[in-house]
């Protein structure tokens, strides 16, 4: 096997990109507070806030996969197109409730 020192030549001719800093933790966007409990509960309310918006893209997916779904139906012969309709109806109406529930569980917290 031939030994190849490219590698070793490339990472020794770059040594500032490779030992390059990471950035600081960020604050919770409430702030840090004035003790160590009240800065978790500021951290717990932005991961309650991303696992909200998570919640609702998941229920978007949801909604698309089900209209493709449908739009499948209908080319086979087995749905019409007022099924569809009643799909994008009924899937911006969840996915307006489920903005709500977030945004309202927000201010809760």
């Amino acid at each position: 096997m031939k030994h190849r020192p490219y590698p070793v030549l490339l990472m020794a001719a770059t040594p500032g990109s490779s030992f390059a800093a990471l950035p600081g933790a960020q604050a919770p966007t409430r702030g840090t507070g004035t003790s160590f409990l009240q800065t978790f509960q500021n951290y717990a309310f932005d991961g309650f806030t991303l696992l909200g918006l998570c919640l609702c893209a998941f229920g978007i997916i949801l909604v698309g996969r089900h209209a493709l779904g449908v739009y499948h139906e209908i080319h086979m012969g087995k749905a019409k197109w007022a099924d569809l309709g009643s799909t994008a109806v009924v899937g911006v109406c969840l996915i307006g409730v489920t903005i709500y529930l977030v945004t309202t569980a927000s201010n809760i917290l």
